[in-house]
């Protein structure tokens, strides 16, 4: 956006300028930047109007207004005016990763150009060879800050939405974007402009040379070892620790500003510390995934979602693929269901048909079935109606039971997801006990049948 508002901006005001009658008499700059201003409205219309494009389009529009009523342009209050705007017409892209991201990077940015570049770019001398050396380090240097200060905004919700970290995007950026902004855009916008004169195939030949060597360079940078690192799934807290931390480097202009940093390391240490589910259940109840004594999920299927594993193997920053044949690894199946040992040593079935729940309700600390349940069964149990209030979920092991993080949890009751009736004080999915049975029955196996299975 920036890119095809200033070749605008900068070519009128250049043609313009070819003309003394006008440059003499009238405020060319202002007409520049309302012809930058249409154009940016254009694109903003060609590229389908996702929230980062909207953010763009409404920090470059109060620049280029604040150029034609002669106000500071880039400022913190120029981003919350944007921000301002993208919520008022699109409330729920506060929770989307795109919104969290644009704005978490251009925080970034206008700190880095009003805090940190006056300072380090002021000239030592006024010879011209220091403004000549100046003038080349200082564009290689703005370039590496602004790719580092951006990827260090984004990696929170990069790591939150996407599981993935990329600690080579600096060396990525450095590598694309100079010639994205030199050739691809300028090819793009040319191209358009000559199209209605059938003179635009140059361009669209000068624009792919500069794509292709996107494509080689990420390619090359994706290859190289550790290119991507995997976050497990970690919960809101530590992201809107991160999201204060960010805030308070960004906004605050006294020393306190770093106490930033400090609020950014307590996320990481609290993301990284928090405890990954030891079963995951799929809404439908076909799909139950069981860390094993390994630390890794196995699955037990009833049908394939190549999808959901994927997410589930990406949440759990686990490099498998959704294919590999481990995750049968310790999974016993026949006709009637399917059983797998967790990591404490009890056992997880999914139970097929009625026959099984006898035998499973026995032996089994967690049943996932979708066939009525005899109400002395000792295990704890995931029914076909539980799922269906609740959605998939999460169950982390504990002395009581299981704990667990659903979907749609009992007793919430939203505007856009209003609870069933009668449900307002349910929290059955967040804890799901172990019945006592007629005889207080302890669903733990046996060391004697730990052997005898194994």
């Amino acid at each position: 956006m920036a890119v095809v508002a200033g070749i605008v901006f900068f070519a009128v005001r250049a043609l313009l300028a070819l003309f003394p009658v006008l440059s003499a008499s009238y405020p060319i700059k202002k007409w520049s930047a309302a012809a930058a201003l249409a154009a940016a409205a254009f694109y903003l219309l060609l590229s389908g109007c996702d929230v980062a494009t909207q953010r763009s389009f409404f920090m470059t529009a109060v620049v280029l207004i604040a150029i034609m009523v002669d106000r500071r342009a880039v400022t913190f209050r120029t981003l919350a005016v944007a921000a301002m705007i993208v919520l008022a017409l699109a409330p729920e892209a506060v929770v989307h990763p795109s919104f969290q991201m644009s704005f978490a990077a251009t925080l970034g940015l206008v700190a880095l150009v009003q805090i940190g570049m006056p300072r380090l770019f002021a000239a030592p001398d006024n010879s011209i060879t220091a403004k000549v050396a100046l003038w080349g380090g200082r564009e290689i240097m703005t370039l590496i800050l602004a790719s580092f200060v951006a990827g260090l905004a984004t990696t929170p919700y990069a790591a939150f939405h996407f599981h993935r970290v990329t600690p080579y995007g600096v060396l990525a950026n450095l590598a694309a974007m100079p010639v994205v902004s030199a050739v691809v855009m300028p090819a793009g916008i040319l191209g358009l402009v000559a199209m209605p004169f059938g003179f635009d195939g140059f361009f669209w030949w000068l624009m792919g040379i500069g794509i292709d060597w996107m494509i080689v360079v990420t390619k090359w940078v994706a290859a190289l070892p550790g290119a991507i690192g995997r976050m497990a799934a970690f919960g809101t807290g530590p992201l809107i620790a991160a999201s204060a931390g960010i805030v308070l480097l960004g906004l605050l202009r006294t020393p306190l500003r770093w106490s930033g940093a400090l609020v950014l390391m307590i996320s990481i240490v609290w993301a990284l510390a928090m405890p990954q589910p030891d079963v995951l259940i799929s809404a439908d109840g076909h799909n139950v995934g069981v860390r094993g004594r390994d630390g890794r999920l196995h699955l037990m299927q009833t049908a394939k979602d190549a999808f959901l594993v994927k997410e589930w193997l990406a949440a759990d920053a686990d490099a498998r693929p959704a294919g590999d044949a481990s995750f049968k690894d310790g999974v016993s199946c026949d006709d009637a269901g399917c059983v797998v040992q967790m990591a404490d040593g009890g056992f997880v079935t999914l139970a097929l048909k009625p026959e099984a729940l006898s035998d499973d309700c026995e032996r089994a600390a967690l049943v996932v079935t979708a066939k009525p349940v005899p109400s002395s069964c000792a295990a704890s149990i995931i029914d076909l109606e539980r799922l269906r209030r609740h959605g998939a979920m999460a169950l982390r092991r504990t002395r009581d039971g299981f704990a667990a993080e659903a979907v749609k949890p009992g007793g919430v009751d939203r505007p856009w997801s209003p609870a069933p009736p009668g449900e307002a004080a349910d929290n059955d999915a967040t804890l799901i006990s172990r019945p006592a049975g007629p005889k207080g029955v302890d669903a733990t196996p046996s060391e004697a049948d730990v052997q005898a299975d194994d």
